[in-house]
């Protein structure tokens, strides 16, 4: 009896991630869970830079801006509420202080050119299609900071203007790295702020235009991966989700990221995983009694696995 309908994946036979890879995660908050997966298990990473980025635009500015070396200036920040905002970013960027925003910004933004140009992967995660754009100017914002809801106009991104966004993003990476894999997927975090009828437009959206993106023979290198639909179909049920009712609670995310794991990453990878797990699970040991006898011998174990894993992948450390 079959009390589960699954999705069907595939592992990939080329391009899988190893730890030899140089993975760059951008987007809403289900890739910071990717992310947090890859650095626990000793990745090359680099993980939103600028915080969250929730839709589409928010990510293409900052990718163009990167690529294009366009650093941000004075005129790109504001002042509101005692702090500095720059509303191309999430406000974990806001600083009491101009110069060190600026000064901060413009860090993130040359590691990011850095780890676009040497990245094997790009992982997309795109949470709403719903942006504000700011009455006086116009402009997409990536994050409003709490400025009064009157400044800004509410607008939901059409699918054709979503498949140019990422058309851009995708272009824009492979103009400084044409190897690149771009991983797209689709978060499956409910915005209820939005309202129910208004999520699920967002997010079929967004997955007609990422479907409309990797359907394209020009768009090589460009693949989708299911965590929304592993959330909606294998995962239907309440006990999935975390307290709020809206985003995946831990089991659900270990389950996504296992399934990840079976296509992206290789058999000899795994293994590797399985390894640097085990050292992060000794780690985090507390023993009863930290001089006895029995718990040096394991230190002294736990340091051997270190060392033979740290000569064989040098960006190790623990």
């Amino acid at each position: 009896m079959k009390l589960q309908t699954q999705i069907p994946l595939q592992k990939r036979t080329e391009n899988l991630m190893d730890y030899q890879s140089k993975v760059v995660l951008l987007g809403s908050c289900f890739v910071e869970n990717i992310g947090e997966k890859l650095a626990y298990f000793k990745f090359q990473s680099l993980q939103n830079p600028f915080g969250v980025l929730f839709h589409p635009k928010a990510i293409e500015t900052l990718i163009t801006r990167a690529v294009q070396e366009k650093s941000y200036e004075e005129s790109s920040v504001f002042f509101h509420n005692e702090q500095w905002h720059c509303y191309e970013v999430h406000s974990q960027m806001s600083n009491s202080s101009k110069n060190e925003i600026l000064t901060n910004l413009n860090t993130q933004l040359e590691a990011t050119k850095q780890w676009l140009l040497k990245a094997s992967h790009v992982v997309i995660t795109l949470g709403t299609a719903w942006v504000y754009k700011q009455k006086s100017t116009d402009e997409t914002v990536a994050n409003c900071h709490k400025v009064p809801q009157l400044n800004f106009k509410k607008e939901l991104l059409s699918v054709a203007e979503i498949t140019e966004s990422l058309q851009t993003i995708i272009h824009a990476i492979k103009s400084i790295n044409p190897t690149a894999k771009v991983v797209l997927t689709v978060s499956p975090i409910r915005h209820i702020k939005d309202g129910f009828v208004e999520n699920t437009r967002s997010k079929s959206h967004l997955i007609a235009a990422v479907h409309a993106l990797v359907s394209n023979e020009d768009c090589s290198g460009c693949h989708y991966f299911p965590s929304y639909e592993i959330m909606m179909d294998e995962l239907r049920d309440y006990r999935f989700y975390a307290e709020d009712m809206l985003h995946p609670n831990a089991t659900a995310i270990n389950y996504i990221w296992e399934k990840f794991q079976q296509v992206w990453m290789s058999d000899d990878t795994l293994e590797t995983m399985s390894e640097v797990d085990s050292i992060q699970k000794g780690l985090s040991h507390r023993p009863f009694n930290p001089n006895s006898e029995s718990h040096l011998k394991f230190l002294q174990q736990l340091e051997l696995k270190k060392d033979k894993l740290k000569a064989k992948f040098e960006h190790m450390s623990f």
